[in-house]
C-alpha cells in the first residue's frame, strides 16, 4: 500500500515512511491510495470471529507486507488487550464503551498500535532515535504517554493547553517520566496543533526524526476503525439499520468509521456530534469550510476549531455536499444541553455518561428522529466518567469510585515545562 499527500505536492510513500514522517513534506495528511472492500462472506460470518481476527482482516491491506503477518498479529493482540462492551442505555440506543484500556480513553487503541509499529520499524536502528511530537486537547496525551512509555529509540514530547485539560488528564501525561516529556502551552489546543505542524516542516529540526502520534498519523488513526467492526458484530443479530454517533473534535474517530464503511461494513449513517465548536455542522449547511478559533467547553477533548481529519472525510466524498449528507450528519450542542443530557440519561436509565458521550447521545437522538423504526443507534463513550469528575459529580450528585488505572497516577508529581511560542518549542527540541 502506498500513501499520498492530500495536498498533492509530495512523493507517495510506504506505510513505514508515512508512520515515521507523520505529515507529508507539503504539510498534507497521508491517505491510502486504495480502500478495498472486504468480501461479503467476512460480514456474513463476523459473529464467529474473534476481535483480533477482525482487526487483522481490517488493517492488513493498509500495512501490506511491511510488517510480517505474525508480528502484525502480535501487535494487534497487544493493542486489543481490553474489552469494548456495547451497553444498552435505552430502547434502541447503545453506548459503545471505549474506556476500558490503560488510560481509560478510546485513544489507547491507536496509541498502542502506533507505538508497537514504530518499535518494530526501529528494531535495527540502535544509533538513531525518533521524536514523537504530539498535541493533545485531553486524552491523546495520556494514551500516547502510556503507549510509548519505555519504547526503545523513541522520545515523546506532548504539548497541551495550560488549564484546559482535566486534572486527571494532566496527571496522566505529566507524571510518567522516562522518555515522556510534557510542554504546557499558554494557549488553546489549536495553538498546540499549529506548533506541532510547524515543527514537522522546520528544516532546522530535520535531524530530530520528528513524527506525530496525533490522529494525523495513519498508524494512530486507522486502528480506530476496529471498534466499529466490533460494535457491528455485537448488534448484527438485531438485523436493523445502524447509526453511529461520534463525539467529534479532531474527527479522527468518525473518519476511521467511514473508512470501515468504505470497506463494506454495513453502517447506515454517521453523526458527527460536536460541542459549540461547530465548524463541521456549519459546513454541512452551505459547503463552506470556515474554521473559527476553538472555544473552551466542559467536553474539552472536542474543543477543536479546525479539525485536522476532516480533509480526509472530504477526500472520501470528493467534497460533494450531496454525497456528504447521504451518509453523514453533524449537530452542535451547548454545555447546558450537554449537562441536561447527562442528568436525563442518569435519571431515566441509571447510566453515567461523561460530557463527550452525552454530546454523542444528543446527536444520536436528533438523528434517530429522522430515521425509520427499523433503525438503532450507538453513541461512542470515548472516556471514563472519572476523567471528568469535576463535571460529572456535581451534575449528577454522585461520587465516582476511583479506578485502579487512575489511582496509579493521582498522587504522582506533575512535571512540565511551560512555553508560549513556537520559538520556545524549537529551542526545547533542539
Amino acid at each position: 500500500m502506498k500513501y499520498y499527500s492530500l495536498n498533492h505536492n509530495a512523493p507517495n510513500v510506504s506505510f513505514e515512511e508515512a508512520v515515521i514522517q507523520g505529515l507529508a513534506s507539503d504539510r498534507g495528511l497521508y491517505f491510502p491510495e486504495n480502500i478495498s472492500p472486504l468480501p461479503a462472506s467476512f460480514f456474513d460470518t463476523i459473529e464467529n470471529l474473534s476481535n483480533e481476527d477482525i482487526a487483522f482482516a481490517a488493517i492488513q491491506q493498509f500495512v501490506g507486507d511491511e510488517i510480517p503477518t505474525e508480528k502484525l498479529k502480535e501487535i494487534i493482540a497487544e493493542t486489543l488487550c481490553f474489552d469494548f462492551p456495547v451497553v444498552p442505555v435505552e430502547n434502541g440506543i447503545y453506548s459503545l464503551e471505549l474506556f476500558h484500556g490503560p488510560t481509560m480513553a478510546f485513544k489507547d487503541v491507536g496509541a498502542r498500535f502506533m507505538s508497537r509499529c514504530l518499535g518494530y520499524f526501529n528494531r535495527d536502528k540502535k544509533d538513531s532515535k525518533n521524536t514523537v511530537l504530539v498535541a493533545t486537547s485531553g486524552d491523546t496525551g495520556g494514551a500516547v504517554a502510556s503507549g510509548f512509555l519505555a519504547v526503545q529509540g523513541v522520545e515523546v514530547i506532548i504539548l497541551y493547553p495550560s488549564g484546559k485539560v482535566s486534572d486527571i488528564q494532566e496527571k496522566q501525561l505529566t507524571t510518567l517520566g522516562q522518555n515522556i516529556k510534557a510542554l504546557e502551552v499558554d494557549g488553546v489546543f489549536d495553538d498546540c496543533q499549529d506548533m506541532v505542524k510547524k515543527a514537522f516542516l522546520d528544516q532546522d529540526l530535520k535531524h530530530k526524526g520528528l513524527t506525530s502520534a496525533n490522529s494525523i498519523n495513519i498508524a494512530r488513526w486507522l486502528p480506530q476503525m476496529f471498534y466499529f467492526f466490533f460494535a457491528y458484530k455485537a448488534l448484527k443479530s438485531q438485523n436493523k439499520k445502524l447509526v453511529f454517533s461520534c463525539p467529534s473534535g479532531n474527527f479522527g474517530n468518525i473518519c476511521a468509521g467511514i473508512i470501515a464503511k468504505k470497506m463494506g461494513l454495513p453502517i447506515h449513517h454517521f453523526v458527527a456530534s460536536t460541542n459549540v465548536n461547530d465548524t463541521v455542522p456549519r459546513f454541512l449547511v452551505d459547503g463552506e469550510y470556515d474554521p473559527n478559533p476553538s472555544i473552551a467547553t466542559i467536553s474539552n477533548a472536542m474543543d477543536v476549531g479546525n479539525p485536522s481529519n476532516f480533509i480526509r472525510i472530504q477526500e472520501m466524498y470528493q467534497n460533494d455536499l450531496a454525497q456528504f449528507k447521504k451518509d453523514f450528519s453533524s449537530y452542535s450542542f451547548s454545555d447546558a444541553e450537554t449537562t441536561v443530557a447527562m442528568q436525563h440519561i442518569y435519571k431515566n436509565n441509571g447510566y453515567i455518561a461523561e460530557p463527550h458521550g452525552a454530546v454523542g447521545y444528543l446527536g444520536l437522538k436528533k438523528e434517530l428522529e429522522k430515521q425509520d423504526e427499523n433503525t438503532i443507534g450507538i453513541f461512542l463513550e470515548t472516556a471514563h466518567p472519572i476523567k471528568f469528575l469535576d463535571v460529572v459529580e456535581p451534575a449528577l450528585g454522585v461520587t465516582l469510585p476511583i479506578p485502579p488505572q487512575i489511582q496509579a497516577v493521582m498522587h504522582d508529581e506533575k512535571v512540565s515545562t511551560k512555553i508560549k511560542t513556537y520559538e520556545e518549542l524549537k529551542a526545547f527540541l533542539d
